[in-house]
């Protein structure tokens, strides 16, 4: 089958991003996984030299740094990082999650002393939303900023949070207003070397993507000044949280299909050379079908991808569609790199086989970024 020729508008300009971009991953990040798999994180060093290469927050305009590259950059980035199989580091929630939350709702303030450092890879980004007794249910956080004088003091735990910690940079959402449910919600633009009160805990050991380092986070009466307030005025995080969901989404969506298109590259290479019975695994009708269904199922998906992709440049991607693109691309990254890996037979299962990998990679797609069941909710509601 041949690839399905693109709608979007992608440019010969955009082309050279992307073999950069694939030489790029292939050549020094895909190769130190197992290294960065093994430290539970990534170095520093490959952050700054992402950002020489213009990698970082691409979007930000020039007049902070950056190229005022447009939104489909990004995508490219995001896709090639996928299909190079290097889960880590997690590039795409820094330029695509944390930046645009200061380039969008940031003062001036905040937009020149947090953006430079970003696009260069100096400052590392995380988002900090999730807590220990709810992860979906934001109004239901838990920790609470409380304002003393020109500043506020914060108190309370995050956990889960990807970047935890490599990042000096934490958006951090509190209660401001305990009482006023997600009316109360504000963000905070926290640098945890700088605040005592803060403390990372330890770094939770997970199934996989074990090279993108996640913690958990503990604020005990951190003090941060008034100007740490994401806008300067509160009461707003709630809104601001929703409608970056979808750009995150979104993004995971990108790079669920990314992996998608991997797995069946991959298998489709080893069922040809692989020979069992006096023939080779791909002439086993099986093996025919699987594929077939796998290639099927990721044509289908690209085509919904681009139109979303297409909705969002034009400022009309809504919540709902965005959660039915999320939850779908995800439910088959999960199933096809399982039917991939079946048909690698005992190897799949040897974590020296990359489709090994992408199977313990790809099982947390169905939770971060809102919970598939939350997606489902999202897209019930409007039925």
């Amino acid at each position: 089958m041949a690839p399905a020729r693109s709608t979007l508008a992608f440019t010969d300009e955009h082309a050279l991003l992307r073999d950069n971009a694939r030489r790029f991953f292939e050549a020094e990040c895909a190769p130190h996984q197992h290294a960065w798999e093994e430290a539970g994180i990534a170095p520093r060093g490959i952050w700054k030299r992402a950002g020489e290469l213009g990698f970082l927050c691409p979007r930000i305009g020039e007049e902070y740094g950056g190229l005022g590259a447009d939104f489909l950059v990004s995508v490219i980035l995001a896709e090639e990082q996928a299909r190079s199989g290097a889960i880590a580091p997690m590039f795409s929630l820094h330029n695509d999650v944390v930046a645009p939350y200061i380039a969008r709702y940031g003062t001036e303030t905040q937009k020149r002393a947090f953006l430079p450092p970003m696009i260069s890879g100096a400052m590392i980004g995380a988002v900090a939303m999730t807590e220990p007794s709810g992860g979906s249910d934001l109004k239901a956080m838990r920790t609470h900023a409380r304002r003393d004088g020109t500043d506020y003091v914060i108190n309370g735990q995050k956990t889960f949070i990807s970047n935890g910690f490599c990042a000096n940079l934490v958006v951090l959402a509190a209660k401001t207003d305990r009482d006023s449910g997600a009316k109360g919600i504000s963000l905070f633009l926290v640098e945890p070397d700088k605040h005592t009160g803060f403390r990372r805990g330890r770094m939770l050991e997970k199934l996989g993507q074990k090279g993108s380092d996640t913690a958990e986070l503990f604020f005990d009466d951190m003090r941060v000044p008034e100007s740490a307030l994401l806008g300067g005025a509160e009461g707003h995080g709630f809104g601001q949280l929703m409608d970056r969901l979808v750009e995150e989404r979104l993004f995971a969506a990108i790079a669920a299909i990314g992996t998608i298109d991997r797995a069946i590259s991959l298998t489709v290479q080893y069922v040809k050379d692989r020979r069992a019975f006096g023939q080779r695994v791909l002439d086993f009708q099986n093996t025919r079908f699987k594929l077939a269904e796998a290639k099927t199922e990721a044509t289908i998906l690209r085509v919904f991808l681009e139109r979303c992709i297409g909705e969002f440049m034009a400022g009309e991607l809504d919540a709902s569609t965005t959660a039915a693109l999320k939850y779908w691309a995800t439910e088959q990254q999960c199933a096809i790199v399982d039917d991939c890996l079946q048909l690698h037979g005992g190897y799949g299962y040897i974590l020296d086989y990359p489709i090994a990998r992408m199977w313990t990679d790809s099982r947390i797609t169905k939770i971060y970024g809102g919970a598939n069941e939350i997606m489902k909710d999202i897209i019930g509601r409007t039925l």
